[in-house]
Order: C-alpha cells, then structure tokens, then sequence
C-alpha cells in the first residue's frame, strides 16, 4: 500500500494522508499530479505532494480509515520540483497555506484543448532582425554577461522591446528558455506578435483572457519543450519552463503585476525568487521605474542600463499644462486648447487619443442644496452615472439605480452631476468633431471576446481618428499615426488617500504622453488639470523624471512609507460593521501581546469603507524587518479566532491602502 500526501486550495495549512487502491481510477498516482478525492463529505480536487510506502508520521487517523484516491487527473506531473519549492515560498512569505499556492500555480482545467489561445497565422511574417544601437548592443550584453537584476531603463519609444527579444534569442540559441512577462491583456497581443514573428510557434501566450483547457494546453507545451518563451500578464511567471534561462518583466512600475485575491503576490517578487534560485538574469524595464526599483538602481543592487533616444524617427513630444481653474467659463471638458489641438491634428489626417482615469458619463449624483452624494447601498462609493442605459452603476459591486430628480435628503431639484468620464467626454467629442471617426475604449465599452484588440488593431491601420480611453491606452502600446494625446483631467488619482498617489499620477501622465511623438518629430500632449502645480504633474509635464523621483524618495523618508520601511495589511471585512471593528481591536491586542516592539497603524476604516454589503476596518503594521512583521501575523493567524462571519484578508507588501 502507498500512501499519499495531498494539499488543497483552502486556507488549511496541513497535508491530508489518502492512499491508492485497485478502485482508483485514472493514472498512476505520484508526486506533481491534481487527485481527486472525499474531502470531508465533498468531493475536491487536490495536489499530490509527497508518496511513501508507510503512513506519514502524524498522520491522526488510523490505517483502516485513510480514504482512497478516487481518479488521478494526469498522466505526467504537472507541478515540477521547481515550481513545488516556489510554491513552498510563496506560502511562507505571502502567509497562505501551500494549497492556496499551488492552486494559483497550476491550471485548473482536467482536460485540454485544441484551440490555442491566440493565432496570429495571418499576420505572421519574417521580422527582419533590426540593428541594434550601441546603447542597446551594450544592454544585451550587460544583460546576459551577468546574473542577478537588471533595469533597462529609457524614455517611451527607445527601443527596450527589440533588447528583450535579442538577449531572448542567444539564450534560446543556447537551448534556455524565457519568460516575458506584460502587464495588461492588451499588450500581451501586442507582445505576442513581435515574438511570434521573430520565433515562430515556439512561443506560448498565457494570460487571464484564455480559457482553462487553452491554458493547460499551453501549459503541457511548455513542460514539453514545444514552447521556449512564455508571453504573458502575471500568472505566466509560473510557466513550468525547462532550463529556464532568463525572466523579463516590461512595465515594471504597473500595478496589476500584484493579486488582488489570496495569495496576494506580486509577480516582481516570485520573478526575483525564481531568479535567484536558478541563477539566472532577470531583466526589468519602463520608463516611470517603481519608486522602490529606483532607490536600487541608485543602491547599485539592480544594475542599471539606460536607453536615451527615440529609435523609430521620433523624438519626445512637447509637452503643455493647461490649469482648468482658469477656464471657469468652459463649456463642457475639454479647453479651448485641445479643442484647437484636435482640429488641427484632424486637418492633418493624424490621429488624437483622449485619455481620462474613469469610466462612465459623469462622476457622481450631488445635491447643489444640501451637498448630499448618491452612493451605492452596498458599497461607500459614489455612483456613476451611465448615459447610454440611463442608470446610475457602481463600479466595484455592480448595483444599479435609475437617475434621481428629487434630493433623497432635503427633497431639493436642485440636482445634477459632477465631473466627467469617458463616455461623457464620447458624447461632447462627438458634438464638437462630427466628421471625426470616434472610438472608446474602457471595461464600459467592451463585451465580446477579443473586442479590446480588435478595436486597438482598428486604430493603429487608422480606422478611427480619436480614440477614448482609460488605462487600458495608456502604455507600451505603438500608433503609428498618432500625433496628439490629450489628459483630460490629470488630478483623478491624485486626490486618493494612499502613498503611492502620486507616484501612480506621475507614471500614468509619463506613459500616457509617451503614445505621441514615436514615430514623428511633432508629437503633442495636453495635460488638464486644476492643480498642474502640484508635484507629479508639474514634473511629468517638463519630463523632469529625476526630479520627481528625488523629491518622492525624501517625502517618503520623512514619511516612513516603502521603500524606506515595509508592511503588511490586514483587513477585516464582515457584513456587520460591530464586528468587523471588534475583531480588528481583538486583533490589535493580541499583535501588541505578539509583538510589543511592532509599530502598528489603525485600526481604521478602509477608505474604500464599505463594498459588497461588507464594512472594513484595516490594520497597518510596518517596520524595517518584513520577516519580524510576518512571524508576528503568523502568529496572530494561527490562533486567533475572529468573530462570527468576519473575514480576514491579508496583504504583505501591499501596493494600495483603499
């Protein structure tokens, strides 16, 4: 008889004993395959961990009642040893149990598919190998002469994606492989081509838009070596490549690369473990560097390779603030000097991008009488107003009303709507610009599968003259024919109760107004903005990048914020306000008793008080040691006992406090 150890995607921190019998359906159990079994009186699928021929010492129950395995899934592992020991670290440092690790790792399809997730056969051409400049030869050489961190740093449109597929391409000579890893979905298409044209069908993509079959197929084809290097957004840094040889992380600085959902990882984070556990280079790049990455560089423990100029007949475009408090008289959301812009860019047959931070036709309901805001009843967020079905919606839980006219509170008619979104900003540039070919791009405006790069293709052969968009446009991304970008309110993120707001500010005004100018010499950026005197915007408006970052690393000192000090953030949710607050201050008693020397914020109300019918209070703890911090949560953890229907989510490194 043998005797198997299994995890699961629960927040139990224990392996359960199961054993095979002549019942047991499906492969041959070992080491790396998914099982499934009774869990209690439920059937789950599990991971197979460890086998032997006696019962594992500890084990509470006796021989006769360990359950058998009921089938197994696979017929070859699918967790590698490598990405067993990654999983192990990860449950340490992001302080979940190994099940929830491993279950973030692995697909969770039975089954695979045929139809890969991307084909690009019709697009596919030779891409003729570019010459290099010497600032690029001589980071590709820098790059793969050494290992450990690199950063290849360079303003927008220098040439940082032709580096990452040349030091790809000597290692794949020398039969490693890659992983490169994007941001968002829309680059990863992008991404994906240049790769697939310059490699061939040795490449597989992975990301959150594939189906589970599709992502266990392109799985097995990495663990196959049929696929080399891995594209994708942050789950593909789990990729099971064979004789992995170098790990690429573009848009370093994006915050998507970190899990809102338990494990809360960061993908920078495990990229770094699995470079230093198999020694080999991990290259990073953008032009807005993450606060924390900077300090390093200048540390000299990320080696630094810089790229000054534009490669592809462009130069940085020029850049003007308008201060809209002095355009009390304007009518609608757009001055008169990107009104002026956007004619003449049109004039030109060229194209404009308007990019604004948030989704919807207005910012939210408010009374001129009485000040009363309309926000979502489950959720303390204002609502926003949606034009086209002609409802006021919440963006975090979904919950949707129609228009009010009469104040709730005072019983006024004195309502309207404050600020604007993108879908506001569709209508006016439709009004003004009739004769323009206008397209949106936001989470709003999309619906099918594939919607999002199709319409990007659209706008890059020049089907539409201005296109409207959030984040999504807001970098990596190339149009050939793209002249203007106009920020039409460049306060939206500033006014955030968090730390890194202005970092956020900086980066997003950076790349946005890196879309222009990368082709021609005449590129133009408007940047809106009621406070244009305020810090990362003044300094993202003059490219002054240097200063921006000097000034940011001594408010933070001062401050005592990362990277000068690390945390870890514990939130209580329940749908009972009482007792999220009383767990949080049972919480916070027990961390003093833990650690007495721990330096502890809150508790407090979340900014972000209320989503989903569930309250949240929040505990900060912060200190120069993240090891001290998380022995101290780990013991809170392990025998703290919350209040009935309270939730604890828990968040080292976190890289937002809303």
């Amino acid at each position: 008889m043998k005797y198997y150890e299994i995890v699961f995607n629960t927040p139990l921190n224990t392996a359960f004993t199961y054993c095979a019998t002549s019942d047991t359906k499906g492969f041959s159990p070992s080491f790396g395959k998914r099982a499934e079994v009774l869990f209690g009186k439920r059937k789950a699928t599990g991971f197979i961990i460890s086998e032997s021929d006696e019962i594992p010492k500890g084990c509470p129950v006796k021989a006769e009642e360990i359950k058998p395995i009921l089938n197994v899934i696979d017929e070859n592992p699918v967790l590698t040893e490598e990405l067993f020991e990654t999983a192990k670290w990860i449950s340490q440092y992001y302080l979940c149990s190994l099940g929830e690790a491993i279950s973030i790792i692995l697909p969770s399809a039975k089954k695979e598919t045929n139809t890969q997730g991307f084909s690009f056969a019709e697009d596919a051409q030779a891409f003729e190998k570019k010459t290099l400049s010497e600032e690029q030869q001589n980071a590709v050489d820098g790059i793969l002469s050494s290992d450990g961190f690199h950063y290849l740093y360079g303003k927008t449109g220098s040439g940082k994606t032709e580096v990452f597929l040349t030091a790809t391409e000597k290692l794949l000579e020398k039969g490693k492989g890659a992983i490169y890893l994007v941001p968002e979905i829309s680059l990863t298409a992008q991404v994906a081509k240049a790769v697939i044209n310059r490699f061939g069908q040795t490449a597989a993509v992975i990301h959150s838009g594939l189906t589970p079959k599709q992502k266990l197929s392109e799985w097995h084809r990495i663990l196959n070596r049929e696929a080399r290097i891995v594209i994708g957004a942050r789950s593909a840094i789990f990729a099971p490549v064979p004789d992995l040889g170098l790990i690429i992380i573009d848009e370093e600085h994006d915050s998507s690369y970190k899990s809102g959902s338990t494990p809360r990882y960061h993908a920078r984070q495990v990229a770094m473990y699995r470079a230093l556990k198999n020694k080999i280079p991990l290259v990073m790049g953008s032009a807005t560097p993450s606060v924390e990455a900077w300090m390093l560089m200048n540390q000299g423990k990320i080696k630094k390779h810089v790229l000054t100029a534009r490669l592809a007949g462009g130069k940085m475009p020029e850049i003007k603030a308008v201060n809209l408090s002095l355009h009390k008289t304007m009518q609608g959301c757009l001055s008169s000097e990107l009104e002026d812009e956007i004619r003449k860019t049109l004039s030109e047959k060229r194209q404009t991008i308007l990019f604004l931070n948030r989704r919807g036709f207005s910012h939210f309901f408010r009374c001129s009488n009485c000040g009363y805001e309309q926000t979502c009843k489950n959720c303390s967020v204002p609502l926003t107003y949606h034009k086209v079905e002609n409802r006021l919606r919440c963006h975090y839980c979904g919950w949707s009303i129609e228009p009010l006219s009469v104040c709730p509170e005072c019983g006024s008619v004195e309502v309207g709507y404050t600020g604007f979104g993108t879908e506001f900003i569709e209508n006016e540039v439709k009004a003004k610009f009739p004769e323009a070919r206008t397209i949106r791009i936001d989470t709003d405006s999309l619906s099918k599968k594939g919607e999002l790069q199709d319409k990007i293709d659209a706008f890059t052969r020049g089907e539409y003259d201005i296109l409207l968009g959030t984040q999504m446009v807001a970098k990596g991304l190339n149009f050939p024919k793209l002249k203007l970008v106009g920020v039409v309110n460049a306060d939206t993120g500033l006014h955030m109760p968090d730390f890194r707001a202005a970092e956020k500010t900086f980066s997003l005004i950076t790349q946005v107004a890196g879309r222009a100018g990368r082709f021609f010499p005449d590129g133009r950026v408007i940047v809106q903005s009621f406070s244009p005197d305020r810090e990362p915007i003044a300094r993202s408006c003059i490219c002054d990048t240097e200063g921006f970052y000097k000034n940011e690393l001594e408010m933070r000192k001062v401050l005592n914020f990362p990277p000068y000090s690390r945390l870890i953030r514990l939130v209580f949710r329940s749908p009972s306000e009482e007792s999220a607050e009383e767990s949080a201050e049972k919480a916070l008693e027990m961390l003093k008793k833990i650690s007495p020397q721990t330096e502890i914020l809150g508790p407090a109300e979340c900014p972000l008080f209320k989503i989903a019918q569930n309250f949240r209070f929040q505990l900060i703890l912060r200190g120069a040691n993240i090891s001290l911090l998380q022995s101290a949560v780990r013991a809170l953890l392990s025998t703290f006992r919350p209040s009935s229907r309270v939730y604890i989510e828990t968040d080292v490194d976190p890289v937002s406090l809303l």
